[in-house]
């Protein structure tokens, strides 16, 4: 009996495993991207020896000493706190105590320390950053404050499955934006040029398009700071579940979702023009997600047969709506619940992954960037623009067309969310997802090689796996409807 009595309530037990795995996810993306940062630390590294400093060291280092210190035990205490985390995660005592969810915080707070060291070389600019963090907070709060709530609040299921999308959103966001605002498009100055006033450590495109940098730098900060802010205010149950039904954390990741576009059209082409369409694909996200929506609302309007047609009335439509929700069983609407619910996951799963690697492959695209001015090119630009530039046009229209298909399954599915009554047709959701990913195919066969006929033989890998799929799909069919017809 004394067992029984020390053994968890049932709710209890759900909430910490709930807990385990978004601590988990959060220490595996802090482990993840603070591993890579330390071993390729913001600046780059320096080629040759020279006075004070050897081939191997880090610039920074050995430009600004302070500012790397700060950058390097800031993302070294996040690196560690992430692994003491994960091991410690196997005692559940901890989390009910919520001493994990403290170190988590700690964690997330170091992240930010070591972006806004890392990611600039003036003091001003990091303060902006972190306070872009802040103004996300106090946002939020004050959105809470003064919005109206609903009394009754969210159902349980509907405000963890919120929840965890948004959590996997910021998750998203905030590893892409923490690598690339720490190695930005374009490179770093690996020598020091008085002749043209370049530094060693510095951002090329900061000295060869300003503007564009900055553009860059600001909007992909911004989406890392809100990014974090949400996390932070994702394990605190008392802040994100009004936060949640009042929308405040939609409307952040929604901005957080924008500003990651925003960078990528500043970030990943140097030329005017392919700008413009990055930007005009930027537009058509938001069109497109209302579009989807109408069609979808008026979809389901239509399908509501109006009183007095076909000589039956609104009261016997009622009636008759009534008898069906009667008849049909509680059970199916819950698997038909469950069924949409793994397929919502499985395609936010898809457009995490996409958004995650086009995201950087279009800051750091095949074939590397020219680290000088010399020899008729410039410094900054991608190689293979001016050795085949058919074939990098190629790579990045598709590239940037799957980014943006990407966002708009992310987009599309958030909308599911919000309006669960009216939401976007299935169609939709899969139109977007296979553009998604024959854009991502044409990508990687028009990078990942050099001459044409191998990249025709990537995307023609594709029929004999279709083929082979449907060959297995017809023999297991076949063997089921056999052994079937035998137990009949």
């Amino acid at each position: 009996m004394h067992g029984f009595a020390c053994r968890p309530p049932p709710d209890e037990k759900e909430n910490v495993n709930k807990a385990c795995e978004f601590i988990q996810l959060l220490a595996i993306l802090a482990a993840t991207i603070t591993y890579q940062a330390g071993l390729d630390p913001p600046g780059g590294l320096w080629l040759e020896n020279g006075e004070g400093h050897t081939v191997g060291d880090s610039i920074l280092l050995t430009t600004h000493p302070i500012r790397y210190k700060a950058f390097f035990y800031s993302n070294s205490v996040a690196f560690v706190a992430s692994l003491v985390i994960i091991v410690m995660l196997q005692n559940k005592k901890l989390v009910r105590l919520h001493i994990l969810e403290a170190a988590m915080i700690l964690d997330l707070f170091s992240l930010m320390g070591a972006y806004a060291a890392g990611s600039s070389r003036d003091t001003s600019t990091s303060i902006y950053i972190v306070a872009m963090a802040g103004a996300v907070l106090i946002y939020v709060v004050i959105h809470i404050i003064f919005f109206t709530l609903d009394p009754r609040g969210m159902h349980k299921d509907v405000l963890d499955k919120c929840r965890e999308v948004l959590l996997l959103l910021a998750i998203l966001a905030a590893s892409i934006t923490y690598q690339a605002g720490l190695t930005p498009p374009g490179g770093f100055w690996e020598i020091d040029d008085e002749k043209h006033g370049h530094h060693a450590g510095f951002s090329i495109l900061q000295d060869k398009y300003h503007r564009r940098y900055k553009a860059f730098f600001y909007c992909n900060a911004a989406s890392f700071m809100a990014s974090v802010a949400l996390i932070i205010l994702l394990v605190n149950p008392t802040l994100y579940k009004p936060a949640i039904e009042c929308y405040a954390l939609f409307v952040c990741m929604v901005g957080g979702m924008f500003g990651l576009m925003a960078a990528y059209a500043a970030g990943s082409s140097l030329h005017l023009k392919a700008s413009i369409v990055v930007l005009v694909l930027v537009a058509l996200v938001p069109v497109f997600g209302f579009a989807a929506y109408l069609v979808g609302s008026n979809h389901r309007d239509n399908n509501k047969q109006p009183a007095g047609e076909g000589g039956a009335t609104q009261g016997d439509n009622v009636a008759d709506d009534a008898a069906k929700d009667q008849i049909q069983p509680a059970q199916q609407v819950a698997d038909g619940a469950a069924k949409d619910n793994d397929k919502a996951k499985y395609l936010m799963l898809l457009g995490i992954l996409a958004a995650s690697v086009t995201y950087l492959t279009g800051l750091k695209p095949p074939g590397g960037l020219w680290r000088d001015d010399n020899d008729g090119h410039s410094a900054g630009s991608p190689i293979l623009y001016d050795m085949d530039r058919r074939r990098y046009m190629v790579f990045f229209y598709s590239n940037s067309t799957s980014f943006m298909a990407s966002i708009i399954v992310i987009v599309l599915l958030l909308c599911q969310i919000l309006r669960r009554k009216r939401r976007p047709p299935h169609w939709s959701l899969h139109t977007a997802m296979v553009l998604d990913m024959l854009a991502l195919l044409v990508a990687y066969a028009a990078g990942s090689a050099r001459k044409w006929g191998t990249s025709r033989n990537v995307i023609l890998l594709l029929i004999p796996i279709v083929v082979f799929l449907w060959l297995l799909f017809c023999y297991k069919n076949r063997r089921r409807n056999t052994a079937s017809q035998k137990g009949g």
